[in-house]
């Protein structure tokens, strides 16, 4: 019988304290700075997500490889980084990835990583393991220098993540676990009402099916020319959690209607699932926004532990021709024509997040349409995590130590030469499967794909460890342009085709 999670009532009660918030801000103000200050990254990539929903997205035990970009912060030579994985992960991936660092030695790094795994491809989150294994969580207390300042990031923060941290009794760089009803579907509309940025027509806090199907009346008698509508489940993540309805002739949606009509996104959901899930945790329920051209730009916003705000990154996400909901990958930055716009309309949602005592990075999805020759922007929803656009972004910034400028859309290297990319976590074909994490390497060096550090562009690879069981993997494609981004995708494609061709396992 398989082990079950952690509940609430197992896991050690953490609640981080005084000293912890300002131990973080000692940290953010007196070590982040300094690249030579003598620092621990811990790093727990745990999707630390609902089980049912993780499991649609195949391979998701590799995503927690996404966040090897952070092995980039072994650049800084006294900085030490701990990475957790639920299975070992490839050394030819570990390797390719030290490879990528500027002005210091593979070897140099290498004695700066700890690569600690739990052994465990179960579905379960990768930080519940931890937990599990108080051996292991004794080597990872081992792996910090006495008397070193330390610290825990990951994907999302939970009361997981929290009661590791407690153990560890380390500071986390992240939204406490408290705040993440902001971070919710519901809470997000919450929010961007609060700050008086528009959204589409709907209503939150839906809790079962009833009230969804009475939300959907209201929608049609406040507007009958409205033809689909959303509803959506408060902890989805990447459009899995979505149902699409289409109205059709009703003017007055029953639950019989809604059962019938009701497209689930996800392929393993069923209308029956999908409402005992709306039921266990709630949802929203909004208008289907109509228009063209129509974009979905999203933007990537830090609070620091002193609480200022920054806009990191925007960008337009590309999503899946059939429904229009699923995260596929995303171009960077967003349309030079909103990309400061929707900067700014993030800079009003974070500063309500900041009141509320939100810490560490997270994203705000738009829908955009263009109307009457300006860009209408509707806020959708807040990710307080990391998300399909945190790795991508973090690379780039690692590689080339440059930033993004919010106020003119635009990502400068410290010698002023602009940067942009393509980059998707969906690459996916069953011929691709015959490729070894070393063939992919490989293939990459030979055909000149691998990022240049001299020229700072080129493909960089990521969650290469799906390729053998799942012929999957993502891929982020720097160029000094637009269309040369475009252009490096299209090669690795080819390339990938290619070498591929005639080799599909039987």
């Amino acid at each position: 019988m398989p082990i079950q999670p952690l509940s609430g009532a197992d896991i050690p009660a953490f609640q981080p304290g005084q000293d912890e918030h300002f131990d973080l801000i000692a940290q953010y103000e007196n070590f982040f700075p300094d690249p030579l200050a003598p620092k621990t990254v811990l790093v727990i990539p745990s999707l630390s997500l609902d089980n049912h929903l993780l499991a649609q997205i195949e391979g998701h035990i590799h995503y927690e490889e996404r966040l090897l970009c952070m092995l980039l912060l072994l650049r800084m030579p006294a900085t030490q980084v701990i990475y957790l994985s639920s299975m070992p992960i490839d050394d030819s991936i570990i390797d390719y990835y030290l490879h990528l660092i500027a002005a210091v030695t593979s070897q140099h790094a290498r004695k700066r990583l700890h690569l600690l795994t739990c052994h465990d491809a179960s579905p379960q989150p990768l930080t519940a393991k931890i937990l599990q294994r108080p051996r292991l969580i004794r080597r990872i207390r081992q792996c910090i220098p006495p008397g070193q300042v330390a610290h825990l990031t990951g994907f999302n923060i939970t009361s997981l993540e929290e009661a590791l941290a407690g153990q560890l009794e380390i500071p986390i760089y992240g939204c406490s676990s408290k705040l993440t009803h902001w971070g919710s579907k519901s809470g997000g509309r919450s929010l961007f009402r609060q700050a008086g940025v528009r959204m589409p027509a709907g209503e939150e806090n839906i809790g079962s099916m009833a009230e969804a199907a009475a939300a959907l009346s209201q929608l049609k008698a406040t507007d009958p020319s409205l033809q689909k509508a959303v509803i959506k489940l408060n902890e989805g993540f990447s459009g899995d959690g979505n149902a699409l309805f289409a109205y059709g002739p009703l003017r007055e949606v029953t639950e019989d209607e809604l059962a019938n009509r009701l497209q689930p996104i996800a392929p393993g959901i069923d209308y029956e699932i999908f409402a005992a899930k709306l039921q266990q945790m709630g949802g929203i329920v909004e208008a289907f926004i109509e228009g063209a051209p129509k974009a979905s730009p999203s933007v990537q916003c830090r609070i620091t532990p002193t609480g200022e705000i920054d806009v990191i990154s925007t960008h337009d996400q590309l999503l899946d021709q059939a429904s229009g909901q699923i995260y596929l990958g995303a171009c960077f930055p967003a349309n030079k024509d909103y990309a400061a716009d929707i900067a700014r309309i993030s800079e009003s949602v974070a500063g309500q997040l900041r009141d509320k005592g939100v810490i560490g990075r997270f994203g705000i999805d738009f829908v955009s349409v263009f109307r009457q020759g300006q860009w209408t922007h509707y806020a959708i929803e807040i990710n307080l995590r990391k998300g399909g656009t945190t790795h991508p972004y973090l690379s780039l910034q690692l590689l080339t130590g440059g930033r993004y400028q919010a106020e003119r859309g635009q990502f400068l290297t410290p010698q002023g030469s602009p940067r942009y990319y393509l980059a998707t976590d969906n690459l996916q074909h069953e011929n691709y499967k015959t490729l070894s994490p070393e063939d992919l390497i490989d293939l990459s060096i030979r055909h000149r794909l691998h990022y240049d550090h001299t020229t700072q562009d080129g493909v960089l690879f990521h969650l290469i460890g799906a390729l053998p069981q799942h012929g999957k993997l993502g891929l982020v494609c720097i160029g000094q342009s637009p269309r040369h981004a475009q252009r490096l995708y299209q090669q690795a494609i080819d390339v990938l085709q290619a070498e591929t061709a005639g080799f599909a396992r039987s």
